[in-house]
């Protein structure tokens, strides 16, 4: 590792920190965010989909952990989730796809992420009484987030926390815990997949920098959290970003 490799992606480098620092506050792993980025740096696909799945698994472990200790989870409703995302995203991280595809799908996908983060202010105040919600309900969301988040080379926290927030799963809260925890083992399913792919490529001399760069990242983030960051409007301000990324995809 040399120093001007360091210069060289500076500016990835502070992006893929301050991602970490915003998302570890709100319960996220960033993934969406960090396709984004990798987008526009020339990478192969099959590259940038690992280094955001690895990125997603370092933030959210500690945020799980600490949802963890804080007796957050329900797990009756969580296993549902889980149980049926996890082979849906390994099975979505292992298909190969051709370039034009997953670019296609990428645009989609942070389009819908930009979305869903600008309209997240009213989705986050809500604090309606939560519903219970049959286990095929639980696992129809489960199979379909995690299969498509295996595709494209994310947790899945940005489709399924919106998901939840507007059907009244249950308190934000619990919310956002399940999200954590939804985005960890699917992003590790996924990566599993890729793993098995023979296209299977990483650029490690990057992808390490920037796991050392999330890890503090998320540290501080889930530490800061919501006392002192203002997570809504950086989020609007990433929204606009990750907007502005998808439509110069799909539009390319």
């Amino acid at each position: 590792m040399t120093l001007e490799f360091l210069f060289n992606n500076w500016f990835i480098i502070l992006l893929f920190f301050t991602v970490a620092i915003l998302y570890a506050s709100v319960g996220f792993g960033g993934g969406s965010s960090y396709l984004a980025i990798l987008a526009l740096t020339g990478l192969a696909f099959t590259q940038i989909r690992a280094t955001a799945l690895l990125c997603n698994i370092v933030v959210v472990f500690g945020n799980v952990i600490y949802y963890q200790k804080q007796k957050k989870y329900n797990y009756k409703k969580v296993v549902p989730l889980v149980l049926f995302s996890v082979p849906f995203a390994f099975i979505g991280g292992y298909l190969k796809i051709s370039q034009s595809f997953f670019f296609i799908l990428l645009g989609i996908t942070l389009l819908f992420a930009a979305i869903s983060m600008w309209i997240s202010k009213k989705i986050v105040a809500s604090e309606e009484k939560s519903m219970k919600l049959h286990f095929s309900k639980n696992a129809s969301y489960g199979g379909i987030i995690g299969f498509i988040s295996g595709m494209v080379g994310i947790g899945g926290g940005i489709f399924l926390a919106p998901l939840l927030h507007l059907t009244n799963w249950d308190t934000p809260k619990k919310i956002a815990a399940t999200a954590s925890l939804f985005i960890l083992v699917n992003s590790i399913a996924g990566l599993g997949g890729q793993y098995l792919n023979p296209d299977f490529t990483i650029n490690w001399k990057l992808t390490t920098v920037l796991l050392i760069t999330v890890f503090i990242g998320g540290q501080i983030g889930s530490k800061l959290s919501n006392k002192f960051l203002h997570p809504i409007y950086l989020k609007k301000a990433t929204a606009l970003l990750i907007a502005f990324v998808s439509l110069r995809i799909l539009f390319s």
